[in-house]
């Protein structure tokens, strides 16, 4: 895994965020996969950054990049599944709730659809895409149960 400092172009607003590899953050950069949580702008570019580099002796061995981002990304999986609310498609009315103290703020995750992400951009609710590799598979909603 890759930790690299970036910039947005379009709106200079600076950031972080982890890569599998130096390959990955190209080909995803390349396919304008690699937005700004702030303006969703697509034109990022990495920092100048200081490697962080730790040797030991006598280790030669190379971690895969991805097999490092397989376990991070399940590890953070894990923590959202236990540690936030699954709200499913009433995720931008929940989060206009906490935002406007009509409801207890707590961590939540669900869907929205675009128009639904950007009215609540506009209104300055904090809600940002998880991306896929992150999100945990929605737990199954229960059939109805009728009364005979």
């Amino acid at each position: 895994m890759i930790r690299y400092a970036l910039a947005c172009g379009d709106c200079e607003h600076e950031f972080e965020a982890w890569f599998a590899s130096s390959e990955a953050f190209d080909r995803q950069a390349k396919r304008k996969l690699v937005a700004c949580p702030d303006c969703d702008g697509r034109k990022v570019s990495k920092q100048i950054m200081a490697p962080a580099v730790k040797t030991t002796k006598g280790k030669t061995a190379v971690p895969d990049p991805e097999k490092a981002f397989a376990e991070f990304a399940a590890k953070a999986r894990a923590h959202v599944a236990e540690n936030f609310d699954y709200v499913g498609d009433s995720f931008a009315e929940e989060a206009r709730a906490m935002y406007y103290g009509e409801a207890d703020d707590r961590p939540i995750w669900g869907e929205t659809t675009a128009e639904e992400r950007e009215a609540l951009k506009e209104e300055g609710v904090q809600a940002m895409p998880l991306p896929a590799p992150f999100a945990p598979k929605p737990p199954k909603r229960k059939a109805p149960t009728t009364l005979n």
